[in-house]
């Protein structure tokens, strides 16, 4: 039998609607950044430990103090209900069943609380809004919800241009509900509802302080900027070009995640995405020094081919194949790789 993961995209492509596979898919302008993620990670190669004992593995591991079964946890993604008419509450059963976390978009079409009903642990992503108190009504309900931590999403002071060609767009197909399940009537038509392009440091504090919940701070590519997310009491900043949906261009996350680490790893988190794929990558990115890797793409081109039992089919195939690579390198757990581990 093969990999579930294998052909995966072209199962999606064959299965959605070409303007909302073409919206997943696509990276901003040209796809520069997008095209060149995955790559980044295959670069790497190993020098595996002899002698050691693997005779049982653990693939455990903790984020903000949450024990997860499976390391392979899910970036937000927006427009879920494109791909499944349940959405971000299919895709929640498929990562609650893996034993994984989820970071719900702020512009999710399913509720918070929809969500936390299926188990699943889950954390909020936001985009803060030029009139600062706009965002409070979306913050305060996914905690009230049980969220477990807030997402700044930290480089999108614009969206980037994306090609769509001549075709509809998933816009012309949008149905009602797509979107926006979490704001209040009416949200969007005040100049304040738009994203903010003034963030700072300031906004990680107020985000901690109003929300009381730990905040991630999520774009980061920078050591520079890490040092500035440590110092203004993030705990966590997660290494991250936006799938390439954003400055077309920006650097692969594999090739910024050592620095990042270096700079603050002592003193916060560090997650990573972009391009992840398979259990090597993850493999790679904990010997870089994440505490976390995430995926986007993947899990809903799951979930639109086979809904939630697609998302925990591939969360598990990964498991399986985390598990063989562990013992392949000697470690018996994924808290003892190391940078020692990678071929310099």
């Amino acid at each position: 039998m093969g990999r579930f993961a294998d052909g995966l995209e072209e199962r999606a492509a064959d299965v959605l609607p070409e303007a909302v596979f073409r919206y997943f898919r696509q990276g901003s302008r040209d796809s520069t950044s997008t095209s060149e993620a995955t790559a980044a990670w295959e670069r790497h190669r190993f020098l595996p430990q002899v002698l050691r004992d693997v005779t049982e593995v653990d693939l455990r591991s903790t984020v903000l103090g949450a024990e997860l079964a499976c390391p392979f946890a899910v970036a937000p993604t927006a427009m879920q209900r494109a791909v499944h008419p349940e959405g971000e509450v299919a895709m929640a059963r498929g990562i609650a069943a893996a034993g994984s976390l989820m970071v719900v978009s702020s512009n999710s079409g399913s509720t918070f609380e929809d969500i936390a009903a299926t188990g699943v642990t889950f954390w909020a992503q936001v985009y803060v809004t030029a009139d600062r108190p706009a965002c409070l009504p979306l913050l305060h309900r996914a905690a009230a919800a049980g969220a477990r931590a807030v997402v700044l999403t930290a480089d999108t002071p614009v969206v980037g241009t994306k090609h769509d060609g001549e075709g509809p767009t998933i816009w012309d197909l949008a149905g009602p509900g797509w979107s926006h399940a979490n704001f209040p009537d009416g949200y969007g038509s005040s100049p304040g509802d738009a994203k903010a392009t003034d963030l700072g440091p300031q906004d990680v504090e107020w985000l901690a302080r109003t929300t009381r919940l730990p905040v991630v701070v999520k774009g980061v590519l920078r050591a520079d900027d890490a040092r500035r997310c440590a110092e203004a009491g993030a705990a966590a900043v997660w290494v991250s070009n936006h799938g390439g949906r954003q400055f077309d261009g920006a650097a692969a996350t594999a090739d910024c995640l050592e620095a990042v680490v270096a700079e603050v790893g002592d003193e916060v988190e560090v997650y990573v995405d972009g391009g992840v794929r398979t259990a090597r990558h993850v493999v790679t990115a904990h010997a870089l020094g994440a505490s976390a890797a995430f995926m986007g793409r993947p899990p809903v081109y799951a979930l639109g081919t086979e809904g939630s039992a697609g998302v925990e089919r591939l969360l598990g195939e990964l498991d399986d194949e985390l598990t063989e690579a562990l013992m392949l390198l000697g470690c018996p757990s994924l808290g003892r790789v190391t940078t020692a581990l990678l071929s310099r």
